[in-house]
């Protein structure tokens, strides 16, 4: 009878009527009996079989419920430098945590890539030509005799030696400059079931007059179905295309319309405050979308970097670890669709993991 209850407790969830939940319940607790011959066989084969049931049953209201034990609060959402909105001003966000200060003059850019002050006309272009010399790694630290020693991973040159990677043109990020035009998700009618949809979304940016501009985002749902996928127009003029990170080609935005608010107006169609949204440091996200949301789960939160804040682990190498599986970075092409896939996989693992431990 031990597992009887615990049964139910799961029919009840996926049956439309109680009467449903417990015939279910009763066979699937009478077939294991029948088929049991100790008392240990029994509890081996009920451990099996709930775990099965609650595994097929990580979608709709049930996985809503679950997620909820994984969003952010609202201390870890200022600390990753989510988008918040302006108190004094609609239409307008504020984000909290220790961030790089911006230069102030308005002709006046930091280079994204390789730090430099580069001057910009009215319109935002380059006042002078100058080429971008910059490492395109991460700082990475190793044990040396004496001490530590700090080296980029692209091509493990010493900190502060001349970058690896050539540009034209120097970059600037700009989302955290440009604080205008952001959107909240709203408030809308409860659904009968329950479950105000769980979704992972995962945007591409290049680099234009006005910084980091959104060029494509793809919104998955929790069966890993692309429910939108998008190319977006940039409102500047594009500088770079970033493809080393964002795969999206000049060819791909060549025809393309669709504009940030034509994406904001979709998404905001599509989402509600009480929405679960999935991603890597999603903040990043966001800003691109100009969204304000607070139902977070992120991965490189749930998956922290041993050494904490602001370290993170990149996605390509959860994706190796828990997914066992290699990022199409790492064979020369990049897909938003392969990481937002990627992120609700991985909180699926993660969700079923924590439950298998229970049992």
């Amino acid at each position: 009878q031990r597992y009887f209850s615990f049964f139910l407790e799961e029919y009840f969830k996926i049956c439309s009527t109680a009467n449903e939940a417990i015939d279910k319940a009763l066979i699937e607790e009478k077939s294991i009996y029948d088929r049991c011959g100790s008392k240990n066989m029994y509890l081996n084969i009920a451990v099996k079989t709930l775990r099965k049931l609650r595994d097929h049953d990580l979608t709709g209201a049930a996985l809503y419920e679950l997620l909820k034990d994984y969003l952010l609060t609202k201390e870890q959402l200022n600390e990753n430098n989510f988008p918040q909105p302006n108190p004094e001003k609609n239409g307008s966000a504020v984000f909290n945590g220790i961030i790089k200060k911006a230069v102030r003059d308005a002709f006046r850019r930091v280079c994204s890539r390789c730090g430099k002050v580069y001057i910009v006309t009215s319109s935002g272009k380059h006042a002078r030509k100058e080429e971008c010399n910059y490492h395109s790694g991460r700082v990475l630290e190793q044990k040396v005799p004496g001490g530590l020693e700090k080296r980029y991973s692209c091509c493990e040159g010493i900190v502060g030696s001349s970058g690896c990677q050539v540009a034209k043109l120097h970059v600037h990020d700009g989302r955290r400059e440009n604080l205008e035009g952001f959107m909240k998700t709203f408030i809308k009618s409860p659904p009968f079931d329950g479950n105000y949809g769980v979704y992972a979304l995962d945007c591409e940016m290049c680099y234009t007059t006005q910084g980091l501009e959104l060029t494509r985002v793809t919104v998955v749902d929790s069966k890993l179905q692309v429910v939108y996928d998008s190319f977006v127009k940039p409102d500047g003029e594009v500088i770079d295309y970033n493809m080393r990170f964002s795969g999206v080609t000049e060819d791909d935005l060549k025809n393309t319309t669709t504009s940030l608010r034509d994406v904001q107006a979709i998404l905001l169609n599509l989402f509600s405050a009480d929405t679960i949204l999935i991603g890597h440091s999603l903040e990043n996200d966001l800003f691109a979308l100009k969204l304000i949301h607070d139902k977070i789960v992120d991965t490189s939160v749930m998956f922290p970097h041993r050494l904490g804040l602001p370290h993170k682990r990149a996605l390509k190498s959860l994706m190796a670890d828990y997914l066992r599986r290699i990022s199409q970075d790492d064979v020369g092409g990049h897909n938003s669709s392969e990481d937002a896939i990627a992120c609700m996989e991985l909180t699926l693992w993660k969700v079923k993991e924590d439950k298998g431990r229970k049992w």
